[in-house]
């Protein structure tokens, strides 16, 4: 861009010497080139810092790599690359037989553990009953201990009776505490066999419901390789799609950090694609990303040496377009260029836009090597 701004003064200043019929001697010649390195040089830094431009940035978007619930053959993949899905539409189904089998052998164990449990009722009120009867025995050998005890300190009963006493309170004591543990092996009203039963009933029905992958949410497929007969496994390492979400568009540009002040949410902005020559389209900033990823450290076995500081990584903006872009197809993860306008030196901002539509007429002329 700097370029194409000294190219514009020098045709600019032609065209003055042929119009007005300058003289070139020693003194208009170099008074136009001081002249232009001082009004060049001053209007390209007030406008790079205040209208910063970054030639680095994309369309970025997010992807879910989908991964089988349970292990399995593929049976059917009835979705189609590139193709628009709803949120629960199939991806691809998982051969159901071992688990619908796994799910009626469990069902089979329920019913036959529950057909022993047809008298739970009547135990648990059975084991209610013993543990009250077991707490009145002991509440009644503890008053006969708590008597004898007053009577063995007044001398009316020896120590062997007062012994007797102690041992019938803490057998029944013992009594109690069997009483509870037999009521504590019925749980909410099931057998413990019937519960264990259920909880492997519902983990088996949940495994036949992950034979059926679906979409997460809106969105679509691609490059799609999944063929019935491959082995899905649920490993996260070995996916067997990429879901790519439908989202709002958002683009994200790396500028320099010498532009950071001129930065914000709000400001205007523009973009240029490679791909689109001779059209430049209006945006705004959405956020500015408060880190800068070349300065990360994690906890590791090794210290940090200078190294890990000789970095000028630059800061990442978000931002959108406001302009209508469906009549353009382009692929997500396009290459686009920016332009932000602060609000300080507007009256500079013109140049920036004149630049950056000179630089979007260049897209028109490459060269494949």
């Amino acid at each position: 861009m700097d370029l194409l701004l000294i190219l514009t003064y020098t045709a600019l200043c032609i065209t003055i010497f042929k119009v007005f019929n300058i003289p070139l001697n020693k003194w208009t010649v170099p008074t136009a080139v001081l002249g232009g390195v001082v009004i060049v040089g001053t209007l390209v830094l007030l406008m790079n810092y205040n209208h910063p431009f970054t030639q680095i940035g994309n369309q970025v978007f997010s992807t879910t790599p989908v991964v089988s619930g349970v292990r399995g053959r593929v049976i059917e993949v009835p979705v189609e690359p590139n193709k628009p899905l709803k949120q629960g539409d199939v991806l691809f189904k998982i051969d159901p037989v071992p688990f619908e089998a796994e799910v009626a052998k469990i069902r089979a164990q329920v019913k036959e553990a529950s057909q022993g449990a047809l008298g739970l009722e009547s135990d648990l009120a059975e084991a209610k009953a013993g543990e009250v009867k077991a707490i009145a025995e002991r509440d009644k050998a503890q008053r006969e201990f708590s008597r004898y005890q007053r009577g063995y300190d007044k001398g009316a009963f020896t120590e062997q009776q007062l012994d007797t006493r102690r041992q019938a309170y803490k057998a029944a004591e013992a009594r109690v505490e069997q009483a509870a543990i037999a009521l504590d092996s019925e749980i909410g009203g099931e057998n413990t066999t019937v519960a264990r039963l259920l909880a492997e009933l519902r983990k088996a029905e949940f495994n036949l419901e992950q034979t059926v992958v679906t979409a997460p949410t809106d969105g679509y497929t691609t490059q799609l390789a999944l063929r019935p007969g491959v082995m899905a496994v649920p490993l996260p390492l070995a996916p067997a799609m990429t879901f790519v979400h439908t989202e709002e568009k958002l683009y994200t540009a790396a500028f320099r950090q010498n532009s950071l002040q001129r930065l914000q949410p709000g400001f205007e902005a523009e973009f240029l694609f490679r791909a689109l020559p001779g059209r430049v389209f209006k945006g705004e900033v959405v956020e500015v990303l408060p880190a800068i990823g070349e300065s990360q450290f994690q906890a590791r076995g090794a210290l940090l040496g200078t190294d890990a500081l000789r970095t000028n990584g630059r800061v990442l903006a978000t931002l959108r377009i406001t302009d209508d872009l469906t009549d353009y197809h382009l692929p997500l993860g396009t290459a686009v260029e920016v332009a932000v306008y602060s609000d300080s030196f507007t009256h500079v901002s013109i140049m920036r836009k004149i630049l950056i539509r000179m630089k979007s007429w260049q897209n028109y002329l490459y060269l494949d090597h």
